[in-house]
């Protein structure tokens, strides 16, 4: 066993700690980072976290996008009016941000299709000012984030200076409100991943200065829990942006044929359940270098990666269920 014998490695070990044990009666306050394009395990994720909702174990403070490709808050806003929560708040990066968006067209069905108040990202608030006008009225270390996309937004969140929310600079009100950051995001021990090579540059400054602990659900875990064929296969669920989404983009790409890659549920399940007893953790510290590619100092008590423990097909029957939670009417 690991001594800590630093205030803030003890703060990370009490975190962990209570991040695997059963979900409390209390909601995990929860803001939710999303490129919300590129793929499309995104949308599961995002299903996932109202089902959490809907069931008392989390509460949305807000769905961020991560990316600003034009229509990004309006596919948010689609999903959170899809599930009776149309008042969320949604963030847009302003200024230079990736505006990757999917190949299959999806957004553009789902946006077409269903209802959303906001149309265009200029009717969505800034992504920093809104994570700063969120944190600071929340209780110290309460907030759990979830990035499931680039961290874009962390890194200007970090660089943030004291506003009128309040008068900590964006490092320190880190520190002081969010509990926990779960990524999906790296290759462990070492490799190169999509969310974190892609704004190489916001990664590596977002992890090397974030001042809380983090827990990321890497490449290798999600590569290998296959869901969406029970949802696509579900004639009960009719009229849901969640199951066309997946119904049009899994026949698109042979690999899928097992069902998509569920990067993103995965960590929306550990951000809200913990990771026991899906998972292990190892700790140590990310490296990330100038392409996005990293490595991992085992000696570092900062960051932790997931380890598989329960075999990927129960995982994937877990998130399967959630993906096609329904509605509360």
């Amino acid at each position: 066993m690991y001594k800590f014998i630093t205030a803030f490695a003890l703060v990370f070990c009490c975190s962990i700690v209570a991040s695997g044990q059963p979900a409390a009666k209390k909601p995990v306050s929860i803001i939710f980072d999303s490129d919300m394009g590129p793929d499309y395990d995104d949308v599961g994720a995002i299903a996932m976290l109202h089902a959490f909702a809907d069931k008392g174990e989390a509460k949305i403070l807000a769905t961020m996008a991560s990316t600003n490709y034009p229509g990004v808050a309006g596919v948010l806003n689609v999903f959170n009016t899809y599930f009776k929560r149309p008042g969320i708040p949604i963030g847009v990066p302003n200024g230079k941000a990736l505006g990757l968006r999917d190949w299959q067209h999806w957004t553009d069905t789902v946006l077409l299709k269903y209802p959303h108040q906001i149309k265009t990202n200029a009717e969505a608030e800034d992504a920093v000012k809104l994570y700063r006008k969120i944190l600071a009225t929340q209780p110290n270390h309460s907030v759990t984030i979830v990035t499931i996309g680039f961290l874009t937004n962390m890194s200007d969140l970090l660089k943030s200076p004291p506003d009128e929310y309040s008068k900590l600079d964006g490092r320190a009100l880190v520190a002081t409100k969010v509990k926990v950051l779960v990524s999906m995001g790296g290759k462990f021990p070492e490799g190169s991943e999509f969310n974190v090579n892609q704004d190489a540059l916001a990664s590596k400054y977002a992890l090397d200065n974030w001042p809380v602990p983090v827990i990321f659900s890497g490449g290798e875990i999600g590569e290998k829990v296959k869901t969406g064929l029970p949802l696509i296969h579900n004639a009960a669920i009719k009229n849901s942006p969640v199951k066309d989404v997946f119904s049009i983009c899994i026949p698109m790409a042979a690999e899928d044929a097992p069902g998509r890659n569920s990067w993103d549920e995965t960590a929306v399940l550990v951000a809200v359940k913990g990771y026991s007893p899906y998972y292990t953790l190892h700790k140590g510290r990310i490296n990330i270098a100038a392409n996005g590619s990293n490595t991992w100092d085992n000696s570092g008590k900062v960051h932790a990666y997931l380890v598989a423990k329960m075999p990927p097909k129960e995982v994937a029957d877990v998130i399967n269920k959630l993906m096609m939670h329904q509605p509360r009417r």
